[in-house]
């Protein structure tokens, strides 16, 4: 099978016949054999029902529906386990990613190479509240991730070698970060396309201002799981021994600055008055802390069933 499209969908099911449609003409137009995956996600208007009646026209349309909201990520998640196309090609069910882009997504994985291909809406029809925020998240994705080609780290149009879509997990939030988690995971052919941005057609946007939030504190974590999730230790046990060592050597000044005004009636200097004492103290009880929570880190991760998975490349 050449290309299996992924759709995740909520409450769209005002879209979904003219989508499926636009998919369907477009890949008749250029012979490809595909299927196309709808992931609903909890959707409670018609949109399953939309679905039902679509498939029973196709064979070539394939449906899971979850029994509540979960959101974007885990639905793609879903979607690329089920995938079987040597091209696996994502899109919004909102109309406003155009089905006319497939064809040379396609071209640019098979015949260019690309493991990865993100579009990139370069002219949108979004307000400037939108707008803004997403160019300030993209350069900070750009600049944490070292992906530095591409300027649409979230745009829901992307194209997949089968078998990246395999090696990744796409949990939370994560659905932004799927060129960061191909790259962890090896594949650092990345491209990407420019491609036609419409207006929303039906409905109204599912996302709010918070999805900006939550977005720095996933780049946050997915950072530090790519530079210190195996080895733990290596930040919270530097970092733990530094702070101890400071709070130690601190503790010594304060208690020679106490034996020499014992020694010294002209030299007042009271221990326990002394705010600089009690952050020695302090100092060293967070640097025994950090130390331990790397020593637990390690002890989890060496306990990982995953521990050694390792993507090998070539083998002979």
């Amino acid at each position: 099978m050449d290309i299996s499209v992924v759709i995740p969908l909520y409450n769209e099911e005002e879209s979904l016949p003219e989508l499926t449609a636009w998919i369907e003409r477009v890949m008749k137009e250029n012979g490809f054999s595909y299927e196309i995956l709808f992931i609903d996600d909890g959707s409670t208007d018609r949109s399953l029902e939309v679905i039902h009646r679509l498939s029973r026209d196709s064979h070539h349309i394939h449906a899971v529906s979850f029994s509540r909201n979960y959101g974007k990520s885990p639905a793609l998640n879903v979607g690329f386990r089920r995938a079987k196309g040597d091209v696996v090609i994502t899109m919004d069910a909102d109309l406003q990613d155009s089905p006319d882009e497939i064809p040379e997504l396609f071209r640019m994985i098979k015949k260019e190479g690309f493991d990865l291909v993100s579009g990139w809406k370069k002219k949108r029809y979004d307000p400037l509240s939108k707008t803004i925020p997403t160019k300030l998240f993209n350069a900070t994705a750009r600049k944490v991730s070292g992906i530095h080609n591409l300027h649409d780290f979230n745009c829901g149009l992307k194209a997949y070698r089968n078998v990246v879509v395999k090696h990744i997990e796409v949990y939370g939030d994560m659905h932004r970060y799927i060129p960061y988690l191909a790259k962890n995971a090896g594949y650092k052919n990345i491209g990407e396309k420019v491609v036609k941005h419409q207006a929303r057609k039906y409905g109204h946007t599912k996302f709010g201002l918070d999805r900006f939030i939550n977005g720095y504190l996933d780049l946050g974590t997915l950072w530090f799981q790519s530079k210190f999730g195996v080895k733990p230790m290596h930040i919270f046990g530097l970092f733990g021994s530094l702070m101890f060592l400071i709070g130690f050597l601190a503790v010594l000044v304060v208690i020679t600055l106490k034996i020499v005004s014992m020694c010294n009636p002209d030299f007042h200097f009271y221990l326990t008055k002394s705010v600089y004492f009690y952050l020695s103290l302090a100092a060293m009880i967070m640097g025994l802390q950090f130390f331990l929570t790397g020593f637990i880190g390690e002890l989890i991760t060496r306990n990982s069933p995953e521990r050694n998975n390792y993507l090998i490349a070539e083998e002979f």
